[in-house]
């Protein structure tokens, strides 16, 4: 009895070490919380190991800091390190990166302020117990975790996600994390001052300070929500511009035919008439490889390609081909709408794919890009499968991804071989992607492909 009566006295009452010894695991708690909710509301993908390693490192940072710099000042160490860790843990951007951490700091602040005004006016406490008391600061913590994990799996149920931080453009992005920065800074500041003086500021103040935290929070959502609209309106209109210019020619093309028409049943029965099979072979030959580019201008259709960034690429591929008289096939045998990886990366290794691709095939006889979008269920898998005719034979696949290696034979080649290099860091970056480079006699071939997990 007199056991049970110390550890009372001992947790209701001002106790450091017993603090210091509830911290850790109750540090652990909150951070896996959090990671669970602003990876599901910012529908981050990771994996275990990056998961496990994320919450020791983070966990590792907040029960040490406080013991080697002082008061307040570990704090923004905390601050930092959210966003490194999961910019350098989890690969992601670091407009996600900041995000979550907005979310994290906005919920915080805007569930656990009502908490301690409540329990303040229950249990008639000063608001410093909750920080300072053990029994205070459990059931305080406890409550919070508590809410803070039917949030979580509330947005889980009804997939309530933000998809739209990966979509916006240099400009847009860069001043998104300023922005991002400054609101954490601010949200920071004011839980800071409340959690310290809400004992000697009026009731009203502090819910007026809530609200408007709330008020700002939601305004910022909106505006981001906004931006976001505009910037697929920005990219359908570049879509539709490029299919316009593809209708055009696809109807150019298809006058010129119309009016070659009765040419071309004259020639076919000049070589039926002479007998000449071989001739109407090399001149069938001749006018499907002419129809083959009226095919590929069909195939850039926008309910088909369903992905703005992927259908203005292709179209601007389809006519530098055009120009330079290389043969263009495209086979899209699947929906490219929920492509599981950040369309800037994917226009990016796309865009280099294709153009040392297109610029191989151009030195050949036989000009040939062959371009393949399709799924491959068994892995759960997207594959993107980019083919061209080469010249240099002796090219060496190991190599072709290190810094400075090129395959050109030109003089001047400063400027080479950063391209492959590029791709080799988005894939380093990201655990889902991978690459697979092979050759034949025929064929230079790079298989793309996105796991979907």
């Amino acid at each position: 009895m007199e056991i049970l009566q110390t550890i009372l006295n001992a947790l209701s009452s001002e106790n450091e070490l017993i603090m210091n010894i509830i911290s850790v695991p109750m540090t652990f708690i909150e951070i896996i919380i959090a990671f669970l909710l602003f990876t599901t509301i910012l529908n981050i993908n990771y994996s275990k190991k990056q998961a496990i390693a994320y919450i020791l490192c983070f966990s590792l940072i907040a029960i040490i800091s406080p013991y080697i710099i002082p008061a307040p000042f570990y704090t923004f160490i905390n601050i930092v390190a959210l966003p490194v860790l999961l910019y350098f843990i989890l690969k992601t951007n670091a407009l996600k990166a900041l995000g979550a951490e907005i979310l994290f700091y906005a919920i915080i602040f805007c569930i656990g302020t009502p908490l301690v005004i409540l329990y303040s006016t229950i249990l008639n406490k000063n608001s410093i117990v909750f920080s300072v008391v053990p029994i205070y600061k459990i059931l305080y913590s406890l409550t919070l975790y508590i809410v803070l994990f039917i949030l979580y799996k509330i947005i889980k149920k009804f997939n309530l996600k933000i998809t739209l931080l990966d979509k916006f453009d240099f400009w847009s992005y860069n001043i998104l994390i300023i922005n991002f920065i400054i609101g954490t800074l601010a949200i920071f500041m004011q839980a800071y001052i409340e959690c310290f003086y809400i004992d000697y500021l009026p009731i009203s103040l502090i819910i007026t300070s809530l609200v408007v935290m709330i008020i700002y929070f939601v305004i910022s959502l909106y505006s981001l929500f906004r931006t976001n609209k505009l910037e697929e309106t920005k990219q359908l209109l570049s879509a539709e511009k490029m299919y316009n210019k593809t209708l055009n020619t696809l109807h150019d093309n298809i006058r010129g035919f119309k009016h070659d028409f009765n040419n071309i049943i004259q020639a076919i029965g000049g070589y039926l008439s002479t007998n000449n099979i071989d001739g109407l072979k090399t001149y069938y030959k001749d006018l499907l490889e002419e129809c083959q580019l009226n095919n590929n201008l069909s195939l850039l259709n926008p309910e088909l390609i369903n992905n703005p960034a992927i259908y203005s690429l292709l179209a601007d591929k389809l006519y530098k081909c055009e120009k330079q008289e290389i043969k263009l096939n495209l086979e899209v045998l699947m929906d490219l709408s929920s492509l599981n990886i950040k369309m800037y990366e994917l226009t990016r290794i796309l865009g280099i794919l294709l153009d040392n691709a297109i610029e191989a095939a151009s030195k050949c006889d036989k000009k040939i890009v062959n371009i393949i979008f399709r799924k491959n269920k068994k892995n759960n898998t997207d594959l993107i499968i980019i083919q061209n005719t080469y010249m240099n034979k002796d090219v060496n696949i190991d190599r072709i991804f290190e810094k400075g290696y090129t395959s050109k034979q030109e003089e001047d080649n400063k400027s080479h071989g950063l391209g492959l290099w590029e791709v080799r860091k988005y894939l380093r970056k990201n655990t889902n992607l991978d690459l697979y480079t092979t050759k034949t006699d025929k064929y230079f071939s790079q298989q793309f492909e996105i796991y979907n997990f």
